[in-house]
């Protein structure tokens, strides 16, 4: 589940818990926010590159 859906679900058990049924539940207060990953760019090597470059077609050889 995306750290956005899980986050959504833990305000909307929150609103209803203290807004509509005006209970507060202890319980609830140690919940941590779900924060998104950090991701990577996928980067190619410069050997990767040369040889994608070799299996086109009518492109110059690397030099």
């Amino acid at each position: 589940m995306a750290s956005s859906n899980q986050n959504q679900a833990l305000s909307a058990i929150l609103f209803l818990y203290r807004g509509v049924l005006a209970v507060d539940l202890p319980l609830l207060d140690g919940f941590e926010r779900s924060k998104k990953p950090q991701r990577l760019p996928v980067v190619l090597t410069p050997l990767e590159v040369q040889a994608l470059l070799r299996e086109t077609d009518g492109a110059p050889e690397p030099v």
